[in-house]
């Protein structure tokens, strides 16, 4: 009887490790991963920055760290955007994702 009770709890934990270490892409699968995206948001401009947001997330959660902070930063700053009465980037903002673009432009050529 111990032996399917051992077998559940070491799958139990296999499954539970092997989500929470989901490896992520090389910077090269990164960049390639990120070149075919072709996400578009739809919507009104709160709605599209929202979308684009969670986009976002999803996506540095899924690449090399190299590329996935300034990702994570994009994402935080378009859920301000979000945020926002409009959802319409101010001109920081606008610089914020152009200088975290600039950086995945670093490693990603």
């Amino acid at each position: 009887m111990k032996k399917p009770l051992t077998a559940v709890a070491v799958l139990a934990g296999l499954l539970l490790t092997g989500c929470a270490a989901t490896p992520k892409l090389s910077v090269p699968e990164s960049c390639a991963f990120l070149n075919q995206d072709t996400f578009v948001p739809s919507g009104n401009q709160q709605q599209k920055a929202e979308q684009i947001s969670k986009h976002y997330q999803e996506v540095a959660d899924k690449v090399a760290s190299e590329v996935a902070d300034p990702i994570q930063k994009m994402a935080d700053t378009m859920k301000q955007v979000a945020a926002s009465s409009l959802g319409a980037t101010s001109a920081e903002q606008t610089r914020q994702l152009t200088e975290q673009n600039n950086r995945i432009g670093q490693y990603c050529k």
